[in-house]
């Protein structure tokens, strides 16, 4: 039998959309003779109704980077526009580096060509420190959670560490509002 996993007016990211949605409405599916439904769907207001295995709570969506973070990785996509002769200056003549932050080699970061060939060292050293931001946020939230334990027992200098590390784990949560449209703002 089938058990609700979701709650109404919860968050949910629908995998197939590739978007946020709250569960407006759970509906049960009965079939003659079963005490328990035989299937759950939940309505989000996309146009139709979803199983529970195409949504991911808010908490489960990986919307926290240092736990998502070893998915992300560094991968070498062909430059399409160039030969390997027209930028034998690269680093890696022939290619330039994508980070991809989803288990799918999809979704993350992308440089344009014009301005990788301007800078390649620079943008190959973006890549590099955009795979390592995850872990370099976990070590900073456990130097943050190291001086919260025993703050008397810090030295000055890894108590201002931990306080920078905390206002960037602040920056890091909060979602931006969206900007009033322009019919608000003039009331």
């Amino acid at each position: 039998m089938a058990k609700a996993v979701f709650q109404r007016n919860q968050k949910v990211w629908v995998e197939s959309v590739g978007a946020w949605s709250v569960v407006e409405k759970i509906v049960p599916v009965w079939a003659r003779g079963f005490d328990e439904p035989v299937r759950v769907t939940y309505d989000v207001g996309l146009g139709r109704e979803f199983l529970a295995h195409e949504l991911k709570a808010e908490q489960d969506a990986g919307a926290d980077p240092a736990a998502d973070g070893a998915r992300w990785r560094l991968l070498r996509a062909r430059n399409k526009w160039q030969t390997e002769d027209d930028c034998r200056h690269h680093p890696y003549p022939g290619t330039y580096p994508v980070v991809v932050t989803d288990a799918n080699d999809w979704g993350g970061w992308r440089v344009p060509g014009a301005e990788y060939d301007r800078d390649p060292h620079k943008i190959e050293a973006q890549a590099r420190l955009i795979v390592a931001a995850p872990r370099l946020l976990a070590i900073a939230r456990e130097l943050r959670a190291m001086v919260e334990e025993n703050p008397d027992d810090a030295p000055p200098e890894v108590r201002r560490l931990a306080d920078a590390a905390r206002q960037i784990d602040r920056y890091l949560a909060e979602v931006p509002e969206a900007d009033a449209s322009p019919a608000e703002a003039a009331e």
